[in-house]
């Protein structure tokens, strides 16, 4: 291994992606035990690396030299071997400052809560620091010393101002958690003078935090442009530029703005809603094979898992137990698949459930068609009749306009409509 990445679960990891767009190197991904980690230091078989939980303190002794600011924060995630030698950095404190500048928001004067103990963690207090935070507060589940338990939070601490978010909450492959985690650290509606959050987990691009801050109009942004410039900055020091330089350069920062755009486009899923008989499936298909991405029509996987027809679905079960067995579907569709195509049924946008899944890795369409133009389809029993689509439009038609992110407006054929997202 030459370059690459080392932590102890990366099925979910974007680094290989950034780093290609950086340089000409063989960049891979390297899943260690925490046994594996001292023989692997030991024999420091690489060129440089990044490092990622649960390592970036356990790598430190191995080091011969670490940046001065490495060591204030306490955690590396950039190593490279000069002349024999192995060297930390901390490049997560640049690519979080940049994603704190990135949103125009100030920590001067504010007061900062931090959630969570790891090296992240020490990063985003270094980074508040910087930034001239007034108080910085860290939560954790196990508090003592300086922290303070969750519990605190809202007992003595709703004034807070910024969240950093630097759990491992609302993580894929758990978006709404699971035995050991939760799906969101902290109840944002209990803390109502937030003016900033952030999160650092990046897959999926919005965890659940980022959705109920911005469903109340709070600035909230992932942790995916911090990997991306925490990357680019890594790959500079990789190739032997000095990190002050790298930091500071103009060229790196439109890299960042680049490969953070290339990125999201190439993992965020494209999900069209909109009525039955809109088109949904076939500006679906024709938009997959344009982009060579994946195609899923949650509909057809409800089949496919059920083993009958929507209709003998219905039948069955009824309305209630379809959108039981639909809800399921789309929540393991949203979290399973990055950077697919996802044609919904007409009644997907109508459980919040479903929207949230949706949106935590996708943009979302509404393809608008006038009700003239749809005719009814007898394998749909919501929509069989032109009396039941009428129904079914003007019941459904502003829970569209509010859940889409983009409305594609009578699109004259599919291939207008799949042009008119392409261009979006």
């Amino acid at each position: 291994m030459t370059y690459g990445l080392i932590g102890e679960h990366l099925p979910h990891s974007f680094s290989k992606e950034i780093h290609r767009r950086c340089a000409d190197y063989d960049y891979r991904l390297t899943e260690l035990r925490p046994e594996e980690v001292a023989p692997f230091m030991e024999r420091a078989d690489f060129s440089a690396i990044n490092v990622t939980i649960p390592y970036k303190q356990v790598v430190m002794p191995y080091l011969e030299r670490i940046h001065e600011a490495a060591a204030a924060i306490g955690a590396v995630n950039t190593i490279v071997k000069r002349n024999g030698k192995l060297c930390g950095y901390n490049t997560d404190f640049y690519g979080l400052r940049a994603l704190v500048h990135r949103t125009g928001v100030s920590l001067t004067g504010k007061k900062v809560l931090i959630l969570g103990t790891g090296g992240t963690a020490h990063t985003a207090r270094a980074v508040a620091a910087a930034e001239g935070a007034r108080t910085i507060l860290t939560a954790t589940r196990r508090p003592e010393g300086d922290y303070i338990a969750y519990e605190d939070i809202y007992r003595e601490h709703t004034d807070a101002e910024v969240i950093f978010n630097t759990t491992p909450c609302g993580m894929y492959p758990y978006p709404d958690g699971g035995e050991r985690i939760a799906g969101c650290a902290v109840d944002i509606a209990r803390l109502p003078t937030l003016s900033l959050v952030v999160d650092a987990v990046y897959n999926p691009l919005r965890t659940n935090l980022i959705l109920d801050a911005k469903a109340r109009g709070i600035p909230a942004e992932g942790g995916l442009y911090m990997l991306v410039a925490q990357g680019v900055v890594a790959s500079r020091v990789f190739l032997g530029e000095r990190i002050e330089d790298a930091v500071a350069s103009d060229e790196v920062r439109a890299l960042c703005e680049r490969i953070f755009a290339e990125v999201t486009a190439e993992k965020e899923n494209i999900v069209l809603t909109g009525m039955p008989a809109c088109g949904k499936t076939t500006v679906g298909r024709l938009l997959a094979k344009e982009l060579d991405r994946p195609f899923v029509d949650t509909d057809e996987e409800i089949v496919k898992r059920a083993g009958k027809d929507i209709p003998a679905i219905f039948a069955e079960v009824g309305e209630d137990g379809f959108r039981v067995l639909e809800a399921e579907v789309i929540r393991d569709v949203g979290n399973e698949y990055r950077g697919a195509v996802i044609a919904t049924g007409g009644g997907a946008i109508l459980r919040e459930d479903n929207l949230r899944a949706l949106r935590r890795a996708g943009r979302l369409y509404f393809l608008d068609r006038p009700l003239s133009a749809l005719l009814p389809t007898p394998d749909r029993p919501l929509a069989s009749s032109a009396e039941a689509i009428e129904r079914r439009y003007y019941e459904r038609y502003p829970r569209y306009c509010a859940a889409a992110d983009v409305r594609i407006t009578d699109p004259a054929s599919p291939e207008a409509a799949a042009l008119a997202i392409r261009k979006d």
